[in-house]
């Protein structure tokens, strides 16, 4: 049954949220007065659509139904988790409240958005305030899994439920153990945007200067290592005991002005706002946000190629996927061994593409690798089996390509075995988006013992499997383009 969420302020972190849920399977209903927020929202949308899918190496869910609603009272209606992101006035965020529990299912989580708020001052005077929790994401929402999440002592029995359905969504909930002005990470926010500021107002640095610093340098390690790791590292071997001790007296020197806050004066904030235009002016906002999805998703997959970081988030997501949806991991789990199985089903993530705005053609072979791969696991070459010393080295491939396809665009990949006796595995794959054939992939396969990296045979519990699915593709017809050279069509 496809789940309900209601997002209470379709601004930015809004639409963030609202694209999350949506493209996570959730039916999603907006309320939001501002008349230009259905627009909006379907511009947060297009690069949601564009870049999350990308993060993952198996297929969202089907996206869920979009709604707005010009009342909060309909919008409601039905919703087991209402998200609230209107502006940071405690007043109309408990008015918010207020309107909201009058009509909400008693059930229903209200999670704030707030980046300032404590739990306990959102909860004041509200009818049930065990549902009212802080949820405090990072832009793009859709993108980054960090959640801060914090509760009271009226909430507390329901803080894992939230946990789950945040994981669920392939976030990162942070329990903050207790409430506190800004929780934590904003914290370490204000006060780097506090030291840059005195740094502009004193003319020491420009805005382009200052991001340079950041992205250039610690905002490199910071994004894979954090900071405690980070410093441990630069402690050598003696690590975080020495490292304190060689730079923990400078914290006594007069570097920073962390206590103070620069006079948001006319004159500075021109001085930020011409510095900032000129920085990158040249793009409008939508294109920042494009380059920053794309390069976001390229270190996030990174990350993920490591099972590091917030790639560890994404790969314990992919695993939820995956039980979700369709792809087996053995054959007795495979629903119809007469017909090609389902061995890759994901969305083309965008540095798959190239400079004709395709996919690039070597991302066709990975898909067509990342298939074989699953027919192997299928049919028992699994991760344990080859540390025995088993596996299945490629040697010939031939790739037909037949039509282009652009990022974002679901695809799948059938396998059909044409052979699969003795030390050989013969694969023939189709790459789909929807109905339409996309391209073709034949695959020799040799059985290799990896202590003399020789062929052999597999062991019994590979060559069966192997033996009992090519069997039943054998009635399957020979694919059009099988054993067809390059330039001859099959």
């Amino acid at each position: 049954m496809t789940q309900t969420a209601t997002i209470i302020g379709g601004g930015v972190i809004g639409g963030g949220w609202a694209a999350r849920f949506l493209l996570n399977g959730w039916n999603v209903q907006v309320f939001d007065p501002d008349p230009q927020a259905e627009r909006k929202i379907a511009e947060v949308l297009d690069n949601a659509r564009a870049s999350l899918p990308g993060l993952y190496d198996m297929a969202l869910p089907a996206e869920g139904r979009l709604s707005f609603h010009d009342d909060m009272a309909d919008a409601v209606k039905g919703a087991i988790w209402i998200q609230e992101s209107v502006p940071e006035r405690l007043d109309l965020k408990l008015k918010t409240y207020a309107t909201v529990q009058a009509h909400c299912a008693p059930e229903a989580v209200i999670g704030s958005s707030t980046s300032g708020f404590k739990p306990s001052e959102l909860q004041e005077g509200a009818a049930h305030p065990d549902q009212i929790v802080v949820c405090h994401p990072f832009n793009p929402v859709y993108l980054l899994p960090l959640i801060e999440v914090v509760g009271t002592s009226a909430n507390a029995d329901r803080l894992a439920e939230i946990e789950s359905t945040l994981r669920g969504l392939g976030m990162y909930p942070l329990m903050v153990r207790r409430e506190i002005d800004a929780h934590i990470a904003d914290r370490f926010l204000e006060a780097v945007w506090r030291e840059a500021l005195w740094l502009i107002r004193d003319g020491i640095a420009t805005t382009e200067e200052i991001d340079e610093a950041i992205r250039m340098g610690f905002g490199l390690r910071w994004a894979q290592m954090g900071l405690f790791e980070t410093y441990r590292i630069a402690g050598g071997e003696a690590g975080m005991r020495h490292f304190i001790e060689q730079f923990g007296p400078c914290l006594s020197w007069p570097w920073t002005k962390l206590m103070d806050v620069p006079e948001l004066t006319d004159d500075l904030i021109d001085q930020i706002a011409d510095q900032s235009d000129a920085q990158s002016g040249q793009y409008s906002i939508r294109e920042l946000e494009r380059h920053r999805d794309a390069n976001l998703v390229g270190m996030m997959r990174t990350l993920k190629a490591r099972d590091w970081g917030a790639g560890a988030v994404m790969n314990l997501h992919d695993k939820t996927l995956n039980q979700r949806g369709q792809i087996a991991d053995r054959l007795q789990d495979v629903a119809d061994i007469t017909r090609p199985v389902l061995t890759v089903d994901r969305a083309v993530p965008i540095d798959w593409t190239d400079y004709n705005g395709h996919m690039n053609e070597a991302r066709y072979l990975q898909a067509f690798g990342d298939a074989t791969d699953r027919l192997m696991l299928i049919v028992g070459c699994t991760p344990d089996y080859i540390a025995s010393g088993g596996s299945y080295f490629t040697a010939e491939t031939h790739i037909r390509h037949l039509d282009e396809v652009h990022a974002g665009a679901r695809i799948r990949v059938e396998t059909q075995v044409l052979a699969g006796a003795g030390k050989k595995m013969h694969l023939f794959h189709r790459m789909y988006e929807g109905d339409r054939l996309l391209a073709t992939g034949e695959h020799m396969l040799i059985h290799v013992s990896l202590e003399t990296r020789r062929a052999s045979d597999p062991a019994p519990q590979v060559a069966d499997p192997l033996a009992r699915l090519a069997t039943a593709h054998a009635a399957l017809d020979l694919p059009e383009g099988a054993g067809a050279a390059v330039g001859k069509r099959g």
